[in-house]
């Protein structure tokens, strides 16, 4: 039996393994990996880059197996899965689901959010996606997958649509026959004087108090039935317990021809939960506006010519090298790049920024801008799921479904706080009953109804991810897009600003400004081949060389070679000659003799300019000079980070003196110049270790390591190029402002957090007491318990008014 048991407990899992190159790497994984206790046997195969493991559950998992692979330097793939879950009450049923998904082998993340009734999920290729489903439906709710076809936004709003009607015809069903008991209590009450004999009667209210019980409550038992199935509790099992002690309760008294019975208290207790209920379901759906607005941005239709003749199509229809007709005043159906006329484009709706900007012809549109006036055609060259609108709407999403790690202490509380109210509950009544009322059935009944009724954990579940819904879609709004809660809470405890020059602080875009040929050559012919030379160049200053050149109607034939040095500059060879353009160091690295240019250099890099040395066959030929105008905000925006305490600090590439002469422009007096970009994260390193809190901004390109090691990293976007997979934080103006919007934005969404989980907690603390002392009848308590989550999802609704 033993052996069986054992037997049982041994799984085998088959991993996919990305970055091994020879049988070296298999050697060393497969070693890693029978070291692990519990680990039976390891083997490895770099033809098809999996390895099968097999393990025994009961000492390791699955996931502390990909961990150990991945911090030997390899990647395992995960797949992501995101689930619309209907039937969740509380935070009780987050924590239970996630409970349950998490228990499957392959599981490396799960995140349930009540707000939005979504649950991403994260998990290895051994993993069925079926089973995740079959786990969730086997707690008792309704599971819908959302694809890549279609919109899932509109999927679960069609959904949320349908509920709401169905709650709203549950709730006036329960208020027509409880309107009897709320005359009755008034006339009880003396505040109406008359009122009809019949309502006095026991069995008339046992007749309308049924059809409220058991039809307009039988969500609650249902949910109840559900969870008491898998040994859990949640809001309904409180509820149940509540009502259903009254309702029977006065169905015994009635039996025995009593008059005095508490029909009113269950019916009124359900009508008010259903009420408040609905008001809180309505007002969380006003959480996703931000999502609802992005979508609407977007037009229906596009004017697309094909075969030579304009016609109007769905815009799903549009495929990428479409040629599409724009005219003033419409809206870009898709993103793609000018080929005839220009105009001027609104792009505020997602970039936050108002004045419009001039579009030509190569220049690049963004789907759901607005054409203001005038007329063009543009290729399309990104369509439906890859558009930047529809990016931005998934990072929105997915960031909305996240769960901020504030969240976990509610989490926790919410798993054991049914329970713990039931005992609190049980002991009160026994305390009543036998201590402080003895014998007496009422007082002890009274306090027990009231317990159950008034603590709920939906107010703890909701406190969190309402305020981040709301948050990050604010964000969007005006251009600031968070990858995940986790990243707009950590943004508020930054402590230092590290920002890259070039197009974060500059405008990314430098001109040539001067030319100094050397050994009798002109400034025509340096120009011609430091432009052949730079021609392949992806580097701003390259790009400002060629096109300077260009402007001058000069012909510039491919280079023989070419060949990029990241963070020193370029190496070509030009009819037979080699010729290398870039930094001092890569002239000294080269053996090129610079040192009677150093005057001149001085100069030029005093006056905020780069400069960029050419040789040519190993002799130096000359300095070619180009300037990046400093962005119009920058030196506001430095100004109030300063004034948000944070330490401002500039990283770059560029030497020495051209950075300060930019530092000393904009009010950025650290600055730690000629950094290579794969250094740049060392440098963030340095800093956390002397105690910031670091955030990292730049490009998204050359600083993706330094963007990645810094606890934040915020990439600069424009509106047709968004490097939202480089960055935590993605700012799409490009405006250096926003990262001040970003900081106050998170410390607004962290006040409203902790309002919410301060009121949440407080609300039980103080309520849960007031019942046990018998100071609430069923009724209040019903009332108080349905209007606690309403005023949690008001107070994040709150940030919507927020002002940039």
């Amino acid at each position: 039996m033993e052996g069986q048991v054992k037997e049982q407990l041994i799984e085998r899992i088959n991993l996919p393994i990305e970055g091994m190159t020879c049988a070296a790497c298999v050697n060393r994984i497969e070693k890693t990996l029978n070291k692990i206790d519990g680990v039976q046997e390891a083997n490895v195969n770099i033809a098809n880059e999996k390895a099968s493991v097999a393990f025994d559950r009961s000492k390791t998992d699955s996931q502390a197996i990909v961990q150990k692979i991945e911090s030997l330097g390899y990647k395992v793939p995960t797949s992501k899965m995101e689930l619309a879950i209907e039937g969740m009450t509380c935070s009780a049923c987050v924590n239970r689901i996630e409970k349950r998904v998490s228990k499957i082998n392959g599981i490396n993340e799960v995140s349930v959010n009540l707000a939005n009734e979504r649950a991403t999920i994260k998990f290895q290729s051994n993993v069925e996606q079926s089973e995740i489903i079959q786990a969730i439906e086997q707690l008792g709710y309704k599971t819908h997958e959302f694809t890549e076809t279609h919109n899932p936004t509109s999927e679960q709003e069609e959904r949320r649509d349908k509920l709401v009607q169905k709650k709203i015809r549950t709730l006036v069903f329960s208020i027509i026959f409880t309107v009897p008991f709320v005359v009755y209590m008034f006339g009880m009450m003396g505040v109406i004087p008359e009122y009809p004999e019949f309502l006095y009667n026991p069995w008339f209210q046992l007749i309308i108090a049924t059809p409220v019980q058991f039809i307009a409550g039988a969500s609650f038992y249902i949910g109840a039935y559900k969870n008491l199935k898998n040994k859990s509790a949640n809001m309904d099992v409180l509820v149940v317990l509540g009502t259903s002690a009254a309702y029977f309760y006065s169905v015994v008294l009635t039996l025995q021809g009593m008059h005095h019975v508490y029909f009113e208290a269950s019916s009124i207790v359900i009508t008010l939960i259903l009420l408040g209920k609905t008001m809180e379901y309505i007002a969380r759906g006003k959480t996703s506006e931000a999502i609802k607005k992005l979508l609407g941005m977007q037009a229906k239709t596009a004017r697309v010519i094909r075969n030579g003749l304009e016609n109007d199509i769905p815009i799903e229809s549009v495929v990428v090298g479409d040629v599409i007709v724009v005219r003033p005043g419409e809206k870009i159906p898709v993103d793609g790049v000018i080929v005839e006329g220009n105009s001027t484009v609104d792009e505020s709706m997602l970039t936050g920024e108002s004045i419009p900007v001039e579009k030509k012809v190569e220049d690049q549109i963004i789907g759901a801008t607005i054409n203001k006036h005038g007329s063009f055609k543009f290729k399309a060259t990104r369509v439906g799921k890859d558009t930047a609108l529809a990016q931005i709407v998934k990072v929105v999403e997915e960031a909305q479904g996240s769960k901020a790690p504030i969240q976990r202490l509610a989490d926790v509380i919410s798993g054991y706080f049914a329970f713990i109210v039931m005992a609190i509950a049980a002991g009160t009544f026994l305390v009543w009953y036998f201590l402080i009322a003895p014998g007496e059935f009422t007082p002890a009944l009274t306090s027990f109804v009231s317990i159950l009724v008034i603590a709920c954990p939906c107010a703890l579940g909701l406190a969190t991810p309402t305020s981040l819904m709301v948050g990050t879609g604010k964000g969007a709004e005006n251009g600031i897009l968070f990858k995940s809660g986790e990243f707009l809470e950590k943004t508020h405890k930054l402590t230092a600003i590290v920002l890259d020059k070039t197009g974060t602080i500059t405008k990314g875009s430098p001109e040539l400004t001067d030319i100094i040929p050397m050994q009798n050559r002109n400034n025509q012919e340096l120009l011609h081949i430091a432009a052949i030379a730079e021609k392949n160049s992806e580097h701003p200053l390259g790009e400002a060389i060629v096109t300077y050149a260009k402007e001058q109607n000069d012909e510039l034939p491919e280079p023989e070679s070419f060949h990029a040095i990241p963070g020193f500059g370029v190496e070509a060879v030009i009819s037979g000659a080699t010729v290398i353009i870039g930094t001092r160091r890569l002239m000294a690295n080269k053996g090129v003799d610079i040192s009677h240019s150093e005057t001149d250099v001085r100069k030029l890099e005093l006056q905020g300019k780069t400069a960029m040395f050419v040789s040519i066959e190993g002799e130096f030929a000359g300095i070619i000079a180009v300037a990046d105008t400093v962005k119009e905000h920058s030196k506001e925006a430095i100004q109030q980070l300063k004034q948000l305490g944070l330490e401002v600090i500039m990283l770059t590439g560029d030497n020495k003196r051209t950075a300060e002469a930019i530092g000393k422009e904009v009010g950025v007096s650290r600055i730690i110049a000629e950094v290579l970009p794969e250094w740049k994260a060392q440098e963030i390193k340095k800093l956390q270790e002397a105690g910031y809190v670091v955030a990292m901004v730049g490009d998204g390109i050359n600083d993706a390591p330094a963007l990645a090691t810094a606890d934040i990293g915020m990439a600069m976007g424009t509106g047709s190029d968004i490097a939202i997979e480089t960055g935590d934080i993605t700012l799409m103006r490009g405006d250096l402002r926003a990262i001040v919007t970003a900081i106050t934005l998170s410390k607004v969404t962290m006040r409203n957090i902790k309002q919410n989980l301060f009121w949440a907690f407080i609300y039980n603390g103080i309520g849960i007491p007031i019942a046990a002392a018998g100071l609430l009848t069923p009724w209040i308590a019903g009332a108080a318990m349905a209007f606690s989550s309403l005023s949690v999802v008001s107070n994040a609704l709150r940030l919507k008014r927020f002002k940039i």
